[in-house]
């Protein structure tokens, strides 16, 4: 590693001003990306300003109409939420399937979605769900969050707080993982939410996207078949040693159907 001046902010708007002191700073919430980044001398920061203790990072609350969860909830405790399994059982699954069992305890819904890795799960937990993220500064609604690939709407500095889920009428997470680092090759959510249908998916591509060809069909018809024969175009998808554009944009249609077969 690099060295760093490090400090353990007591308060979000500590956390603020040590960042904007700092020449070029990170936040550290779970470690799962920055820890191995710095370990690999990826980064380069001046000041690590750890936000993992701060209790304003750790709501959790739940209704029948919304779920609300701290961006400093690790992947564990949504997994095992009663009132996650309950209300958006879908969003269990999916925290439940991330990583092996250290990630899952270690990492957290914030720094996963601020870090927008093209294939980790949540982007299209919350893109599926219409969620909606809440930051230090403002309110940012999923569609717009996730700009590019390891890109988001945040501003520098900027945190996030905390993600507010809709109930979705029903919703299934069906993804082809990585078997050593369990990221998803292909994942896709399929929701159906008060206002309308959502397909999103991630691994293919280098973000999370929607399939509105697929939204279009299952608004017709809710069943796996309704969509058998609708593809993704592979010209965007990525390519790499795990799985050729072809096959990515195969597994786009078999996850999306398995997930629709599952609540159908």
């Amino acid at each position: 590693m690099y060295a760093f001046n490090y400090k353990r902010a007591a308060s979000i708007a500590e956390a603020e001003t040590v960042f904007g002191a700092g020449d070029d700073a990170m936040f550290l919430a779970g470690g799962q990306t920055l820890i191995p980044t710095l370990k690999q001398r990826l980064v380069q920061p001046s000041d690590v300003v750890d936000i993992g203790g701060l209790k304003d990072l750790q709501e959790f609350t739940a209704s029948d109409t919304v779920i609300v969860i701290g961006a400093g909830v690790c992947h564990a405790d949504v997994a095992a939420s009663a009132e996650v399994q309950k209300f958006i059982p879908a969003l269990a699954y999916l925290a439940q399937h991330i990583g092996d069992p250290q990630v899952r305890n270690r990492g957290t819904l914030g720094g996963s979605i601020a870090n927008n890795d093209p294939a980790a799960d949540y982007p299209a937990a919350l893109v599926a769900l219409g969620a909606t993220v809440h930051t230090s500064k403002r309110e940012i609604s999923a569609d717009d969050f996730f700009t590019g690939m390891f890109e988001t709407a945040l501003e520098p500095g900027e945190l996030i707080v905390k993600v507010s889920f809709p109930v979705p009428k029903r919703a299934a997470y069906a993804k082809f993982p990585n078997p050593a680092s369990r990221y998803a090759v292909v994942g896709v959510m399929v929701a159906e939410t008060a206002s309308d249908i959502r397909v999103a998916v991630v691994g293919a591509g280098p973000g999370v996207f929607r399939v509105p060809e697929m939204e279009s069909a299952l608004a017709k018809r809710f069943a796996a078949d309704a969509i058998s024969g609708i593809s993704v175009p592979v010209d965007d998808l990525n390519e790499d040693l795990h799985a050729t554009a072809d096959y990515r944009a195969h597994l786009v249609g078999v996850m999306a159907q398995r997930a629709v077969a599952s609540i159908a």
